[in-house]
């Protein structure tokens, strides 16, 4: 039986793979009257004065929303919001097994960005937290930004800033394997869209100072054309000195490439006219921008996929439950980009340095330290 036969077959038998399992147990009148009317009563009346209660009194505290419009799923594109839940529903088992984190998803039959934050807002006050998931760039920005403004819990959009910090940790470890400093390196990220953007900016704030970003028409710079609003802004803080050309002639003479694109785009003949000692992430899925063994024989000295049949697996499972947990447990209002750079190096230093090698820069997705380092580092700077 193959992997796409085994997932429909337990997809049909689980019908859903969440279930809501009751803490309250109701055996008898008493209970009835403490769970239910009379005595849920006296928590509504405290709450109702002071909000804040919600947290002590209900599943406010560790309980989070993945949202979804179904715009941008995966590698299957705009599929709309029913074909988007067996992806939430994944993704809030995820959140509970690797975090402990409660998660309902939650797919919303409207891409309008407008809608999308009324619906979001109109439901926050059930929810400690709210996680954006598989939204399409630029509408994704403005949905996360404007909703951030308005609410008073975190919001944080995992395809950006989940991706991104993974991929930073990555390359914090990659950097000590081949003896390079971060304020020297040239890096290209290919993929111009919320997780390219998002890893773009986390880079510069650790404190990159070389980034170029690339799509399918090559080198981004202020003269290209059709740049969405926020690939615009972008074009302030990259690619400095306006260079314009193909992917192949960005990579020429780089040090980091980070893929979030397409499949095979990048050659063995690109990838040797990368520096030596170049890292690579290529992360498209299921077929990366260049197969691992491709990109050794070029001399790419560290390569790291989205795929777990590869060593340096870029996994969001590393952060997400973390993040959410320490937010969470912290009584966090906001995600901020120090609590990111202090997850990024938290995750980081789960690799000793001892152990550090070009098959090794990231901690397995099944470590359990993962959502406690990540946590931790995230309440610290509460």
């Amino acid at each position: 039986m193959t992997n796409a036969e085994k997932a429909l077959e337990m997809h049909e038998k689980w019908q859903g793979k969440l279930e809501i399992v009751s803490k309250a147990k109701v055996n008898s009148k008493e209970d009835l009257a403490v769970c239910y009317t009379p005595g849920v009563a006296e928590p509504c009346k405290l709450i109702a004065k002071d909000k804040s209660l919600a947290y002590k009194y209900t599943i406010k505290s560790n309980t989070i929303a993945v949202v979804s419009d179904g715009s941008a799923v995966l590698g299957l594109g705009n599929i709309g919001p029913h074909a988007a839940m067996p992806v939430m529903e994944g993704k809030a088992v995820l959140f509970k097994e690797f975090g402990g984190v409660n998660a309902i998803p939650i797919c919303l039959d409207t891409q309008d960005t407008e809608e999308i934050i009324k619906a979001v807002t109109y439901l926050a006050p059930g929810f400690g937290g709210i996680n954006l998931e598989d939204i399409s760039a630029p509408r994704c920005f403005e949905i996360e930004e404007r909703l951030k403004e308005k609410l008073d819990i975190p919001v944080f959009h995992d395809d950006q800033h989940g991706t991104a910090i993974v991929v930073l940790a990555g390359i914090i470890n990659a950097l000590k394997v081949v003896g390079k400093k971060k304020e020297e390196c040239k890096v290209v990220v290919n993929g111009a869209g919320s997780a390219g953007i998002a890893i773009t900016k986390l880079l510069l704030t650790y404190g990159f100072k070389n980034v170029t970003m690339c799509d399918k028409s090559g080198i981004l710079s202020k003269a290209s054309a059709d740049l969405n609003w926020m690939q615009e802004k972008m074009m302030d803080v990259t690619n400095l000195e306006q260079n314009t050309g193909t992917l192949a002639d960005a990579l020429k003479g780089a040090d980091i490439f980070v893929g979030v694109s397409a499949p095979g785009i990048v050659t063995k003949e690109m990838a040797q006219e990368m520096n030596d000692g170049a890292i690579m992430f290529a992360m498209a899925n299921p077929v990366p921008e260049i197969m691992p063994d491709l990109a050794k024989e070029a001399g790419v000295r560290v390569i790291g996929t989205g795929r777990s049949d590869f060593p340096n697996q870029v996994n969001n499972v590393l952060v997400f439950p973390g993040i959410f947990k320490g937010a969470l447990e912290g009584g966090a209002k906001h995600i901020t980009d120090e609590m990111k750079l202090a997850a990024a190096k938290a995750l980081a230093s789960l690799v000793p340095e001892n152990e550090l090698n070009e098959e090794n820069i990231l901690p397995a997705a099944f470590d359990p330290r993962c959502a406690e380092v990540v946590s931790k580092a995230v309440k610290e700077l509460i």
